[in-house]
């Protein structure tokens, strides 16, 4: 596997996404015996960076990786999140206060069964905590020796200004995939300017850019991406339809479309690093395989060309 920078680290350059392997999508069938080979298949193909997070479950997901990592923790480049967390009515709510977070980590850090986090980022940002308190509280976490780095997901470049200015960002999580190009305007030339990496989630579009998802026929009934403006059969219908030029670049290079999506991503810069996630071993495979597809500069300027949905992601 090719290596990238992330923090104080040379990682793998595809990394794993672990959220689905115990909460989001669908709301069952989770098999962690299943997902526990994939984190060991993972581990042996130089897949290094594993993301997870508190609110996923809520816990379950660290204390499934936890047991995964057994034995092999020194071979993982180990990523939690902390600050959001179960809302009353469901869905998760931010909580960025000092004492929150540091209770979080120490928490995090007994269910991964590790002493130390590579990377611990501040999952959403509370807009009744000032940042700079968060933030100092997770740089805390840096000067006890529990986390090696602290960055930040889903914010804007006057956020991550103020956040340097405490503690150096390591780095960003973001949505980046060829149906999302947002951060491509300026948080990723920031990170790039100020040596942060960028890890890209949902890479593959929540499953989409691998072209195996046709209609809402293709998802149980159960599975929650129905619930999002980009899976309406109308939207669906129209996305299908601008995926043709990944197909093309797909078999020009004798490679499946879901790899062309990873190697974009790859190609907007050697600090990004896409956590693409899956419960499948075999698409674990394919996705790691994603790291040494070589798009030539013609084919990214096919794929650039390929027209954004519509439809907004939430």
């Amino acid at each position: 596997m090719r290596k990238r920078t992330l923090g104080t680290s040379a990682v793998g350059a595809v990394g794993l996404g672990c959220m689905g392997m115990s909460y989001a999508y669908t709301t069952g069938g989770w098999n962690d015996e299943v997902s526990a080979r994939v984190v060991g298949t993972a581990l042996d193909l130089g897949v290094t960076v594993l993301d997870t997070a508190d609110v996923y479950g809520p816990y379950s997901n660290e204390i499934l990786l936890g047991r995964a990592l057994r034995g092999r923790r020194q071979e993982a480049f180990l990523s939690g999140k902390g600050g959001l967390v179960a809302g009353e009515r469901g869905g998760p709510v931010p909580d960025g206060r000092p004492e929150h977070l540091k209770a979080a980590a120490k928490a995090s850090l007994r269910r991964l069964g590790t002493d130390r986090l590579d990377l611990y980022q501040l999952h959403r940002l509370d807009a009744k905590v000032p940042l700079e308190e968060s933030w100092g509280a997770l740089a805390e976490l840096v000067g006890e020796g529990l986390v090696r780095n602290i960055g930040l997901s889903e914010v804007g470049v006057g956020e991550l200004q103020r956040a340097h200015a405490v503690h150096p960002v390591a780095s960003v999580q973001s949505e980046l995939s060829l149906w999302t190009r947002d951060a491509l305007r300026d948080v990723v030339p920031w990170c790039a300017a100020h040596g942060c990496g960028f890890i890209a989630y949902a890479p593959l579009g929540r499953g989409f850019l691998t072209g195996t998802q046709h209609s809402r026929r293709d998802f149980a009934d159960n599975d929650r991406r129905l619930r999002l403006p980009r899976f309406t059969e109308a939207a669906m219908r129209e996305e299908l339809r601008a995926l043709e030029p990944l197909k093309r670049v797909a078999e020009r290079h004798g490679v499946t479309p879901g790899q062309v999506a990873l190697g974009w991503v790859l190609a907007q810069g050697d600090h990004i690093v896409p956590i693409a996630g899956t419960r499948r071993p075999a698409h674990l495979v394919e996705n790691a395989a994603a790291a040494d597809v070589a798009l030539t500069p013609a084919d990214i300027a096919e794929l650039d060309a390929i027209p954004q949905p519509s439809a907004p992601r939430y």
